[in-house]
């Protein structure tokens, strides 16, 4: 045997890993490095603030979180949200199908219900719908040219609570009805005819093959859509509704304790969101069963992620087995009968 035979042979047994190892070098993220650290320091810089500006007046906060009055308006802003999007959500539904029929009066009518309510500000509104026994003393109702069949004033029906639901939810539905559509959009028409060529009704179609994948669109802008509504609600303050900033206004303009009361409204309002998005994040994982792209990449998802282990995790491979066992397994996993040779 020759020295270049022994050499050869020494080569091939050694082993691969060691042949043939890559040389890993690490990406230097400077860039990174330098935002973190900016964020950190504002971060600081801001909890700073937050501890030792006395004018805060924490313990006047925390006084009043749990204020019998700061509650009353609390529940009043928060059924004042769940009506409004409820009416919002099916106004939004028909509003959505409305424009998508065939008959052109329909369609033509929810275009103009739309472009009205989307067009004016919501504010404007909330004042039109408060005042409107300036336009109709009363309201009445009957057959044309014929008998009425009942009358009332208009103050006594349109009270400042029901007119701020109308103003809200009326407006809500605007934009409702074009996330509902751009749902519904989303789907591929192709599965309504494959559906109808089944024998499925166009009412079981929609409810079991359109209506379950439009869900994965309405479900994101209709969770911002409730957020911004319960924040949206202090505008009704405006036609005195007792509602959470109103009730805040209230106590201040005896006491003149302004930022302390603004500051215990903005931590109701921040406590209120955060639960709606947990809520949203949730609803989100539950109508993307098997989109892998969806919500796990959020801030909750890592959070769910963390505190809930996933199972699937151990049926992968760990990085420090063996390569004789990682070998194994893969050939184990091949079907029978087959061979790469």
């Amino acid at each position: 045997m020759t020295h270049d035979d022994a050499e050869g042979e020494v080569i091939a047994s050694a082993p691969a890993s060691q042949s043939f190892a890559p040389r890993v070098v690490p990406v230097r993220r400077y860039g990174q490095w330098v935002a973190t650290a900016l964020v950190l320091l504002a971060a600081a810089l801001v909890a700073v603030s937050l501890l030792t500006n006395p004018r805060y007046q924490w313990e006047l906060v925390f006084s009043y979180v749990l204020n019998a009055q700061i509650l009353a308006g609390l529940v009043t802003t928060v059924w004042l949200t769940v009506i409004a999007m409820v009416l919002g959500v099916a106004i939004g539904v028909l509003m959505a199908l409305a424009r998508e029929s065939s008959n052109v009066v329909v369609s033509t009518a929810a275009s103009g219900y739309v472009a009205f309510f989307r067009g004016t500000p919501l504010l404007v509104q909330l004042i039109f719908w408060f005042n409107l026994a300036a336009l109709y003393p009363v309201v009445s109702l009957g057959i044309p040219f014929g008998p009425t069949l009942f009358t009332e004033s208009t103050n006594v029906l349109i009270t400042p609570f029901m007119a701020a639901v109308l103003g809200l939810g009326l407006n809500e539905g605007a934009y409702m009805s074009e996330i509902v559509r751009a749902g519904l959009q989303s789907v591929d028409s192709g599965q309504t005819d494959a559906a109808h060529a089944l024998g499925m009704k166009r009412s079981q179609t929609f409810r079991r093959i359109v209506l379950p994948q439009a869900m994965r669109v309405i479900i994101p802008p209709t969770g911002n859509e409730t957020i911004s509504m319960l924040k949206t609600t202090s505008l009704v303050s405006v036609i005195a509704i007792p509602e959470l900033l109103w009730q805040a206004q209230a106590i201040y303009s005896r006491t003149y304790q302004v930022i302390p009361l603004l500051i215990t409204v903005s931590l109701w309002y921040l406590l209120l969101t955060t639960v709606l998005s947990v809520g949203q994040y949730y609803l989100e994982r539950h109508f993307s069963r098997g989109d892998a792209r969806r919500t796990d990449r959020t801030l909750l998802g890592a959070i769910s992620r963390g505190l809930v282990p996933r199972h699937t995790a151990a049926a992968r491979p760990s990085a420090d087995e063996p390569t004789e066992t990682l070998s194994a397994t893969r050939a184990a996993a091949q079907p029978a009968g087959r061979n790469d040779s």
